[in-house]
């Protein structure tokens, strides 16, 4: 979210080992601009101190459905309604199967029962309690009825047990959150396909041909359209970046491969976002074994074959209303070379980059980009952060829907 995007998020925490992990969550959450105030059960100050998450929420801290408020208010209304999103974080099987049944007999069930907002769950439990049919049954009620109830990871609990019931990291739990909060229904019944990252081409079973391509711009774009309520399919190449939460990844290596990958879903989707870097050309004959070095040859000649261009051929067989946004990475005749590859491949609007210029391109947090539209309008940006610019290519996209 933009710092301008100040949002307001109930922090509810239950009795379990993971509630720990709360304090992690107010910090990011503060940072992405939620303001932040905590419900925790009698057993959750078994775990943590109120104190502790009243000093990183800046907030007063609500323990006790009996305690004599500041002012007159119904304590659990007041919070249900100030809510722009509810989340529990560490839930536990106690607590889900309170919220299924309706069951209120605490500040913290009480206000969730009370609460229009939409609600985020985050369980956390023994993997016997995870998987027993019966906190199964209860999740899946609470989906029927619009909670937003995440999975668990797998992994060594603090009983010792290996297997699924820890709560997913605070990262992730925030990223929920703010979909939960930036939804919207334009895009809610939208499928989108976006391509991130380099190409690799091998020239032998160890040496390939490449670009400086981070994926960060992709991996932004895919972020931005999930956050807003869109089912995401990212095609990335090979890239150092933690796939994002809630989409699907699907890694290629080759420009080939990519292109077999965007056209077995390109006909599903709504908006395709090729903003990928894939390799123009591809060793012709790559060798079955390593190239050695001899001494006797100075140089190693390579002779390359033209790679298929994604955008394009997917073009050739767009549909009516489908919406394709192409990238650029350009050193010399920005926009004229922008106009040209957007006419070439049927895009509706291509954002064109100099990648020589300071603060733009591979490898880097921010860019410098011109959007150059279908009807010749050009539009030039300021040098901004990848996750904006993702922001306005989604605005973009959305005055198109």
């Amino acid at each position: 979210m933009a710092p301008t995007d100040r949002r307001r998020m109930v922090l509810g925490i239950s009795g379990g080992i993971a509630a720990y992990k709360a304090c992690e969550l107010i910090r990011l959450a503060t940072k992405a601009g939620f303001e932040v105030r905590v419900i925790m059960t009698r057993a959750a100050t078994e775990f943590i101190t109120p104190l502790t998450l009243r000093t990183l929420s800046n907030n007063k801290v609500v323990t006790d459905m009996f305690e004599e408020p500041e002012r007159f208010e119904i304590e659990h209304v007041s919070l249900a309604q100030w809510a722009d999103v509810f989340v529990v974080a560490p839930a536990t099987a106690n607590v889900i199967g309170k919220m299924a049944s309706g069951i209120a007999d605490d500040m913290l069930t009480s206000t969730v029962l009370a609460c229009k907002s939409p609600k985020v769950i985050a369980p956390a439990m023994n993997t016997a309690m995870w998987e027993n049919p019966i906190t199964q049954r209860n999740i899946e009620t609470l989906r029927d009825f619009g909670f937003i109830v995440l999975r668990t990871d797998k992994g060594q609990l603090a009983c010792g047990d290996i297997g699924y019931g820890r709560m997913i990291p605070p990262e992730r739990i925030l990223q929920h959150a703010i979909r939960a909060v930036r939804r919207s229904d334009r895009w809610s019944d939208l499928r989108c396909l976006v391509t991130a990252g380099p190409t690799r081409e091998p020239l032998d079973p160890v040496r390939f041909i490449g670009n400086r391509s981070s994926g960060k711009m992709g991996y932004a774009m895919a972020v931005e359209l999930w956050q807003r309520g869109a089912e995401v399919t990212l095609v990335s190449g090979p890239v150092c970046l933690d796939p994002p939460e809630g989409i699907e990844v699907v890694p290629v290596s080759t420009t080939r491969e990519m292109l077999e990958a965007c056209a077995a879903r390109f006909s599903s989707v709504d908006v395709a976002v090729f903003s990928a870097a894939p390799g123009d050309f591809a060793p012709a004959d790559p060798s079955d074994s390593k190239i050695k070095k001899r001494p006797d040859a100075g140089r190693l000649v390579v002779e390359l074959e033209q790679n298929p261009d994604i955008a394009a051929a997917l073009g050739e067989v767009k549909r009516k209303g489908q919406i394709t946004v192409g990238f650029a990475a350009e050193t010399e005749r920005l926009v004229e070379n922008a106009s040209s590859k957007l006419a070439a491949k049927n895009l509706d609007m291509i954002v064109a980059n100099d990648v020589t210029a300071e603060g733009a391109g591979f490898e880097v947090d921010t860019n410098i980009a011109s959007i150059v539209y279908r009807s010749g309008q050009v539009e030039m940006l300021d040098r901004m952060a990848k996750s904006q610019l993702a922001a306005v290519i989604a605005d973009r996209i959305e005055s198109l829907l």
